[in-house]
């Protein structure tokens, strides 16, 4: 779990709110920051701002993000809109393009506008209305889940998709492994048919992609979210029998054998 800097006291409650959903987000992913700036296009320098609240990230950043986690960028987009509501201090606001990865942003302009009782009221009206979208957007994918009862392998953490746990390495995961909608198979992990994963790679797609491993007789050994030699040469396995590219390595080619 990363140890982030506490956030100011007199940070508006609408940006409290959008910077700690930024910092969960970055977290599960397992991403550290010179890894979210390669991903993303902007510099590890203008991430440190951005999820220290110092600098309201342009939404072009937050899409960015998105993507590099493997979520929908609607309702981070939507938080970031109050958010921005509440950048009502002197405070630096990102004017869009991000600087290259490795090197500072271009200093953005201070700004100070002024925010009536009734636009905070509003606000708060329309922070109510987001949250709420939020979390319908970012329910379990299953559908079925009542089914499951006290069974479901996420006992004692909710569902990853809810944004409100993070992943913990050294722990073993249980694998309930069904067939979606769409015929595909999943074990609620993560929703991922494209993210690269390899060896070292430590994140709720590892643990998705060991419980499909394990389904397809193919054991990693325990679904830990670690990629380590034992998923390597269980990824080989499938890779061999279903006549692709033999690298170890999960891309599209194989979440298709797996999700199959």
């Amino acid at each position: 779990m990363s140890r982030w800097k506490e956030l100011p006291d007199s940070l508006d409650p609408r940006v409290r709110q959008f910077v700690v959903r930024l910092r969960r987000l970055k977290d599960h992913s397992g991403l550290g920051l010179a890894a979210l700036a390669s991903r993303t296009g902007y510099s590890r320098s203008s991430w440190d701002r951005y999820l220290n609240g110092r600098s309201l990230p342009p939404a072009e950043a937050v899409e960015a993000l998105a993507r590099a986690c493997d979520t929908e960028p609607a309702p981070l987009l939507a938080l970031r809109e109050v958010a921005a509501e509440g950048w009502d201090a002197e405070v630096e606001v990102d004017t869009g393009a991000g600087a290259p990865v490795g090197e500072p942003a271009p200093a953005a302009a201070a700004v100070r506008r002024p925010v009536p009782w009734l636009a905070i009221v509003l606000s708060s009206v329309c922070t109510a209305l987001v949250m709420l979208a939020v979390f319908a957007l970012l329910a379990p994918w299953d559908e079925e889940s009542d089914d499951k009862g006290d069974d479901k392998p996420f006992t004692g953490e909710a569902h990853p998709e809810f944004g409100e746990f993070e992943y913990k390495p050294g722990k073993t995961y249980e694998c309930e492994v069904r067939r979606d909608d769409n015929g595909l198979l999943y074990a609620g992990y993560s929703r991922t048919r494209t993210e690269l994963i390899e060896r070292l790679s430590t994140r709720w797609s590892v643990v998705e992609a060991q419980c499909l491993l394990e389904h397809r007789e193919a054991s990693p050994g325990v679904a830990d979210g670690a990629f380590g030699n034992n998923t390597e040469r269980a990824v080989k396995r499938i890779q061999d029998k279903a006549n692709i590219a033999v690298d170890g390595k999960i891309g599209p080619d194989t979440w298709k054998v797996l999700r199959k």
